[in-house]
């Protein structure tokens, strides 16, 4: 694992006690755990004996065999917005609506443990949750489960990309924001449709280059934003929380949570992720933990890097697609459920 050595492990130390307050029911982690409870976080000697001595470094490869996939990363915004909707505050966040379906298939299928599929009922037949287009258009039972109005209609797209955010109000009040639910439908990239109709090239994909685009044809944007028919549906969180919260049901730790594809990386679980720093070859090897998840990020060697809050976080996530390695560590003894 690249530059092992010099990552300062005791800084992921706080990120993994907030995954053991999920994972020290397994019995696989209990042992590793209760060591790290008791481990004094000031000593990176002691830190770094401990990950060396608990787990064992077990190398993810993709379905071909390769090693290498795709790194990206996110972060949460701040956005501006109202508890009632004015002229300037008429981009409404939703909450889960009346009408959405989750099934989960773990009980009927134990082989499908964590599939859940989003539907809604039309007659005794479950079908398809809306499209974003649909949901656009008033289709979904959406009317009344507004959380918020916001100001503009990029700004809460790349919000439900991220998961989490923040809100300010007029009175200067910060509401924060979490994901709760989705309409099941795929994830697409709109800077792939973008660059695929030669609008954009390669190089300016990116969330500064798709904002920009969208300001300099406004009365195209909303036909974009629809090529994505993925939607996020999103609940109120307490604002004494310390950060957003993943799918782990822990707050995530800027520069040492990742989002991962569950089937495949164990949610909770430390990584050693190897790629580099956004449009650049300067290397980023360090330890981080497996805490969300994400629509877009399916396969194996496959993580998007949570990078924190606010302007600066955003404008290094929105430029990070960088090629990476990945290694998790699972508990010595145990063996891994991995491909």
């Amino acid at each position: 694992m690249p530059e092992w050595g010099n990552d300062k492990l005791a800084e992921a130390l706080p990120a993994l006690l907030l995954s053991c307050g999920s994972l020290k029911s397994q019995p696989e982690w209990q042992s590793a755990c209760a060591a790290a409870a008791q481990l004094p976080g000031e000593d990176p000697a002691a830190v770094r004996q401990f990950f060396e001595s608990s787990f064992v470094p077990h190398a993810v490869h993709n379905a071909d065999g390769s090693s290498d996939g795709l790194v990206t990363g996110y972060y949460e915004p701040l956005l501006r917005g109202s508890r009632t909707p004015t002229r300037l505050y008429r981009f409404p966040v939703y909450g889960v609506p009346n009408d959405l379906l989750v099934v989960d298939l773990t009980e009927a299928q134990p082989n499908l443990k964590g599939l859940r599929l989003r539907g809604r009922l039309q007659g005794n037949r479950v079908v398809p949750y809306y499209t974003r287009a649909e949901i656009e258009r008033g289709e979904a039972a959406v009317r009344g489960r507004e959380i918020l109005w916001v100001d503009d209609a990029v700004e809460l797209f790349f919000l439900q990309i991220q998961g989490s955010g923040r809100v300010k109000l007029p009175d200067g009040e910060i509401v924060r924001i979490g994901f709760a639910e989705h309409n099941g439908h795929p994830y697409r990239s709109i800077g792939r449709v973008l660059v695929e109709r030669g609008e954009l090239p390669q190089d300016k994909a990116s969330m500064q280059g798709i904002k920009q685009w969208g300001k300099q044809n406004p009365d195209l944007l909303p036909l974009l934003l629809q090529q994505n028919p993925a939607f996020v549906f999103f609940r109120e969180m307490p604002s004494s929380s310390p950060g957003p919260v993943g799918a782990l049901g822990v707050a995530l730790t800027p520069g040492r949570s990742i989002a991962v594809d569950a089937s495949v990386v164990p949610l909770g679980a430390p990584v050693f992720l190897s790629t580099t720093w956004p449009l650049s070859a300067r290397p980023l090897n360090r330890l981080v933990l497996a805490q969300d998840t994400g629509s877009a990020i399916k396969g194996a060697v496959r993580a998007d890097f949570f990078w924190g809050f606010g302007d600066e976080a955003g404008q290094i996530a929105g430029r990070m697609r960088q090629s990476g390695r990945m290694w998790v560590l699972y508990p010595r003894g145990f063996e891994p459920r991995l491909p």
